[in-house]
């Protein structure tokens, strides 16, 4: 079986996010998903942003947010997930090339919506590039065992040569996605 879900895997800050920009402004692909990204205030990381390929954004997370849905010092907005991540993830499936989730972590996985379309979009017959937190693979014990799924591991010391490599994968197995394309609306 070909590999159809590539995802990646590390500590926080290693730099998943960038390669997932990269390889997307790399490639002649309609994605479709979402984007995590930070949000500093002072130089601090104060919570995390989600945005979809097409634009819309809420806060996902934040240190002010109270609440029962926590992640260490961040409350959780799970409405969030549920207006922006999962309508992105349903569209990308149905109407995309290739499906973009950043990430498979804790905040997003208090969404129970969520979990049932994760599963769905790894099974379905659209590429996924993703970011799983390590913390949550047990959340999914098959996934290192699928045969159409590849976790690769970033590091500090691979991460530089990793996103050619990642490049070298994709295309080998959709060759018409080569050029740069900018990669999201296609």
């Amino acid at each position: 079986m070909e590999i159809k879900n590539w995802l990646l895997t590390g500590r926080p800050g290693v730099g998943k996010t960038t390669l997932i920009r990269l390889l997307l402004s790399s490639l002649r692909v309609r994605a479709g998903g979402f984007l995590t990204e930070e949000i500093r205030e002072q130089g601090e990381r104060v919570g995390f942003r989600l945005r979809d390929l097409e634009g819309k954004e809420g806060i996902l997370a934040h240190v002010s947010f109270p609440g029962p849905c926590r992640v260490g010092r961040y409350g959780v907005r799970v409405e969030t997930m549920e207006e922006i991540g999962v309508p992105a993830l349903r569209r990308a499936v149905a109407e995309r090339e290739l499906v973009i989730v950043d990430e498979i972590g804790r905040m997003e996985l208090f969404c129970p919506p969520f979990r049932e379309e994760i599963q769905r979009a790894l099974d379905a017959a659209t590429p996924l590039l993703g970011v799983v937190q390590q913390r949550s693979l047990y959340l999914f014990p098959d996934l290192p065992y699928r045969p159409d799924t590849r976790i690769w591991e970033v590091s500090p010391s691979n991460r530089d040569w990793l996103g050619p490599e990642l490049r070298r994968s994709l295309l080998a197995a959709y060759p018409h996605w080569a050029g740069a394309g900018g990669g999201k609306e296609g």
